[in-house]
């Protein structure tokens, strides 16, 4: 499961910030229901693409005078060769785009409006719609979905007593109680204090009613909101509930499973990988359980993350390329993807078929991904996000306070701007 690509953008685009009707497609012209034809090149990062030359079988035997030319690149590399290419003039027809990092890419210079009435923009997770909109026009269409929630050793929160956390007040009682209980530490936290722990302040900040961006697209991160948000993440770990340099990413479910750690937060990946990790199938239904994030003084919102697809403005068979598009975010199209990856679909009404709707331990995420925002869609926040997980490092460890890393962060977005000035 992918979790976001960190990369800094090399196109100097102009007006990247998001605004106005986030329910808005572009101005293209309709796409029929004749059969698609000819040839289509399709780029994606390996992961949830993996599996694409089977999901999308149906699609193919419906149109068999289309050729799909699929091109997988390793994750880490993906956009790098992804902007050399269009830059160069050479991109492919389609290319998957990650809706938390694809803002360098929404401008018309690069990708081509969503045409009209291709899909129900409603029929998506809102803010997954939105991470694709610029000035009232629709870049990308939304592919899979995932958000953060708590995961969590239900059979030691039991033997302790206590039941998952719903405020902020009661996330560090919550955690030291499971290690009363027996558990290594209460939290398995992520200890990368880069671009992934920069993504949980927004989403800590969004909790404590601030925003990252003012109404005007300014910065906005010196705050009281933002720096309450730094002090929830660090008093995990001045609390002693979580540890500041264990685990890593690799290790965080092998510690879950053996009760080094009692929780974390993550993504829904991990549900379906736990059994692997203990080394026991139906060890996760009995061990395990799942819940919203918890509130703070303002909401208990998370952010929105996925997958998306998108066809570049030079594409030579922009029919066949929108309508490849538009069998992925088929509500049928995205359950067959959840079937063969795991990857959660980002249609809504998808979450009803029984394949989903049947695993308890989602309802969590599904609930979560219905309170979510996206991250600001403008090219340098990749960059501001890294910057504030070292901050965030730095007060965890004690070694300044959450005020001096909000202002500290605050001096260097402003010093990157937003890339739309």
């Amino acid at each position: 499961m992918t979790a976001g690509i960190a990369l800094i953008c090399t196109f100097a685009l102009a007006g990247c910030g998001r605004d106005g009707d986030a329910a808005a497609t572009g101005a293209a012209k309709p796409v029929d229901d004749s059969p698609a034809t000819g040839t289509i090149s399709v780029w994606a990062a390996q992961g949830d693409a993996d599996v694409l030359d089977k999901v999308i079988k149906p699609f193919k035997a419906k149109n068999p005078d289309l050729d799909v030319d699929f091109t997988l690149i390793p994750n880490a590399e993906y956009y790098t060769k992804l902007q050399s290419a269009i830059a160069a003039g050479k991109g492919p027809d389609v290319a998957q785009f990650f809706p938390e990092s694809q803002s360098q890419f929404l401008d018309p210079s690069i990708l081509q409006p969503v045409p009209n009435d291709l899909v129900d923009p409603d029929s998506f997770f809102k803010s997954l719609w939105g991470a694709g909109v610029v000035k009232d026009v629709a870049y990308t269409v939304p592919w899979y979905a995932y958000t953060y929630a708590l995961v969590y050793r239900s059979d030691i929160a039991k033997k302790a007593g206590v039941k998952a956390p719903t405020t902020w007040d009661d996330m560090v009682p919550f955690f030291k109680a499971l290690q009363g209980a027996g558990a290594g530490r209460g939290l398995g936290a992520d200890n990368g204090w880069d671009v992934f722990n920069g993504q949980d302040a927004a989403m800590y900040a969004w909790q404590a009613g601030g925003s990252l961006l003012s109404s005007d697209g300014k910065w906005t991160l010196d705050t009281p909101e933002m720096a309450d948000a730094i002090k929830y993440n660090a008093s995990f770990f001045t609390s002693g509930a979580a540890d500041t340099s264990t685990p890593t990413f690799l290790d965080a479910q092998p510690y879950f499973t053996d009760g080094k750690t009692a929780s974390m937060i993550t993504g829904p990946w991990v549900i379906g990988q736990l059994d692997k990790a203990a080394g026991k199938d139906g060890w996760t239904a009995s061990h395990v359980a799942t819940a919203p994030l918890p509130a703070g003084a303002s909401s208990s919102a998370s952010f929105s993350a996925g997958g998306s697809w998108g066809v570049l403005a030079d594409s030579d068979n922009s029919d066949a390329s929108w309508k490849f598009v538009r069998a992925l975010s088929k509500p049928s199209t995205q359950v067959s993807q959840y079937k063969a990856y795991s990857s959660l679909p980002a249609v809504i009404s998808a979450w009803d078929d029984p394949a989903i709707a049947d695993q308890p331990l989602l309802d969590a995420f599904l609930t979560q991904l219905k309170n979510t925002r996206a991250f600001p869609q403008v090219s340098t926040w990749q960059q501001v996000a890294t910057r504030l997980g070292k901050e965030m490092e730095a007060v965890a460890k004690g070694t300044e306070t959450a005020e001096e890393a909000a202002s500290n962060v605050q001096s260097y977005a402003e010093s990157l701007g937003t890339g739309s000035e």
